[in-house]
């Protein structure tokens, strides 16, 4: 893996991480139960993709320099 992609995937990461925060304090009040439980396993799903793609990118990178 080049280390182009390898920090492609960092940025996306990042970027993932914190779009799925922000939009996790930015749900407001007054929705069913069901509609938090929904987004809360996107939130979570999507926040361990965001963590297996930086670790992705960070051995990418170890790679390269190797």
């Amino acid at each position: 893996m080049t280390r182009r992609v390898s920090a492609f995937l960092l940025a996306l990461a990042a970027f993932m991480i914190f779009e799925w925060i922000s939009l996790g304090f930015n749900l407001s009040d007054g929705h069913p139960t069901a509609f938090y439980v929904v987004h809360g396993v996107l939130i979570v799903v999507n926040i361990v993709l965001a963590v297996v793609l930086a670790l992705v990118g960070v051995r990418g990178l170890k790679a390269g320099r190797a």
